[in-house]
């Protein structure tokens, strides 16, 4: 196939003809006319293997069951070219969060029958990465900022429809429903692949603790199946609904639920519980804080001196972090400064819930919540009406 490149990089016009050529089927392709590319990717033969692809990510880290279950499942279909980008560490509650300045590893493991790579950052770290064109060959090619617009929708049309790509965030261990959406690192994920055109689902387990054991993961993979492969069939006919992730939330004993319930996002949220932590319990406290801020220079130094794997492996933090407060008190004649150490612990509370529609209730009763989430800017028209009052009522008091 040849082309005029009108500008554009050679990197990125051979990166948009290796597409093109293999929605032809590749009989135009010409394999000395391939150009360098920069993304350490490239640099290798892209796959050939025309499968759909499924992007797969979570909040819990990248050796929690929920995700190591759901990939095998995935392979052992044998119907997706499978690809894992997932946090080294426990980010189940880090939100929307990214590490802007601060270096990042990636780093390759083992999962049967997958491409993966263990990244030390958040979900949202791993969606961007794993999207941006620079770990993997078949993502986002380079773009060039004068025709950002112009290859921004080249890509969606000749990536997201020659590939059939879908990112799958999951499966978390606990429920993510409710408020409790806004701290979930796997929704976050689902959401960073929606706010790049990607479709995405995010999958949450109702874990009790004390009652849920690690099997039902398998279980919970078997019962969304199902639901993940028609939305894949779907995306590559066109007919998924657009601009919407699903959140999907299994309850407790995946295999005993009473089936698939659309749902509304609730008010419900865990409860937060501070603890006073003593420091000589625990006296690594004092330093928590600075090592976490300075943990992407650690990493850069380690770098030279070991495998990003092994750098990777060595700052591994605790599930439950302790946060420090420090506040400074000054007296008539000394200067006094006082810490205290707590720990923040999510805590169930058990409400009464009567709206059929909204999530928490359908999964307290039984059923596999699937709630519709979407980036646009929503909000009632009596409140818009009631904040525009407020504004002019406001604005004048003052004059």
């Amino acid at each position: 196939m040849t082309s005029k490149n009108n500008g554009l990089s050679a990197a990125l016009v051979s990166n948009l003809q290796d597409v093109l050529s293999k929605r032809k089927g590749g009989s135009d392709a010409s394999p000395s006319e391939e150009a360098p590319s920069t993304s350490v990717a490239a640099k290798e033969e892209i796959d050939e293997d025309s499968r759909p692809i499924v992007l797969v990510t979570n909040g819990d880290g990248i050796d929690s069951p929920g995700l190591l279950s759901l990939v095998e499942a995935l392979v052992s279909e044998g119907l997706y070219n499978v690809h894992v980008c997932a946090p080294q560490t426990d980010k189940s509650v880090s939100s929307h969060s990214m590490t802007p300045g601060e270096t990042i590893a990636a780093s390759s493991v083992i999962i049967k029958g997958a491409t993966a790579f263990e990244v030390s950052g958040t979900p949202v770290d791993c969606i961007s990465l794993g999207l941006s064109g620079a770990l993997f060959a078949w993502s986002k090619p380079i773009l060039v900022s004068i025709f950002l617009i112009i290859i921004e929708m080249l890509w969606y049309y000749l990536v997201i429809s020659a590939y059939f790509l879908q990112v799958i965030s999951g499966i978390n261990q606990g429920s993510s429903c409710g408020n409790q959406m806004f701290y979930s690192g796997a929704v976050a994920g689902a959401k960073e692949a929606l706010v790049s055109g990607v479709p995405s689902l995010s999958i949450s387990l109702n874990w009790k603790k004390g009652e849920s054991k690690e099997s039902e993961f398998k279980e919970a993979v078997g019962v969304c199946l199902p639901l993940i492969n028609a939305t894949i069939r779907d995306i590559e006919k066109g007919v998924f609904p657009k601009d919407c992730s699903l959140n999907i939330e299994i309850p407790t004993s995946p295999s005993s639920n009473k089936g698939f319930k659309v749902t509304k996002q609730s008010m419900w949220r865990q409860s937060h519980s501070w603890q006073a932590v003593s420091a000589n319990r625990h006296p690594g406290a004092g330093n928590f804080m600075s090592n976490q801020q300075s943990l992407g220079a650690q990493l850069a130094q380690l770098g030279r001196d070991a495998s990003a794997a092994g750098a990777a492996r060595r700052f591994t933090t605790q599930k439950k972090s302790i946060v420090e407060i420090e506040s400074v008190g000054v007296a008539p004649k000394t200067e006094s400064r006082v810490k205290k150490y707590f720990r923040l612990e999510f805590v169930a509370k058990n409400e009464e819930h009567t709206d059929e529609d909204l999530d928490i209730k359908a999964l307290e009763d039984g059923f596999v919540s699937v709630t519709p989430l979407s980036l646009r800017p929503k909000m009632d028209s009596e409140t818009q009406a009631a904040v525009s009052e407020w504004i002019s009522k406001a604005l004048n008091a003052d004059q």
